[in-house]
């Protein structure tokens, strides 16, 4: 992980937006899963490549923090605005230990996840959904629906 970290600073965070395709010969050389020319923001943040699927004109915008300790998969055109958080890991604190807990995170094709919007871990955002700015998914959200708020209805 320090090695991707150092990668992605030396080589991607610079980059002007156009050179996307080079940000995506990165993220796949350290295991990411590209179908197609998704659009990787040079500000976002990805903590782990190997566990991100990216389909078909997806795109992560600009301080997009995909924190990945589970597997992500963001469906074919689907957008998650800026500064968007989704995070696949979260502590049981029903236990002493507070163990941590991971769950992936899938998002349907033609999605739309708004500015600084928080996805939970285990959560999955159906096909044409919409989450409105600032909202925190806590739960399923089915096809074509709109959610808003915190948490998110």
């Amino acid at each position: 992980m320090v090695v991707w970290e150092f990668s992605w600073i030396l080589f991607c965070k610079w980059t002007p937006k156009p050179l996307y395709k080079w940000r995506l010969f990165w993220l796949s050389l350290f295991g990411a899963k590209i179908e197609g020319s998704p659009f990787v923001h040079q500000r976002a943040r990805i903590q782990i490549p190997w566990n991100l699927t990216l389909h078909r004109d997806a795109s992560l915008g600009d301080r997009t923090n995909v924190y990945n300790l589970d597997h992500v998969t963001v469906g074919e055109r689907t957008v998650i605005a800026q500064e968007a958080y989704l995070c696949t890991g979260t502590h049981d604190l029903s236990h002493g230990s507070i163990p941590l807990q991971t769950s992936p995170i899938r998002i349907g094709a033609g999605a739309f996840v708004g500015a600084r919007a928080f996805v939970m871990p285990g959560v999955n955002i159906g096909e044409g959904a919409v989450i409105g700015a600032c909202s925190v998914v806590t739960r399923d959200v089915p096809r074509h629906a709109i959610v808003k708020g915190n948490p998110a209805r």
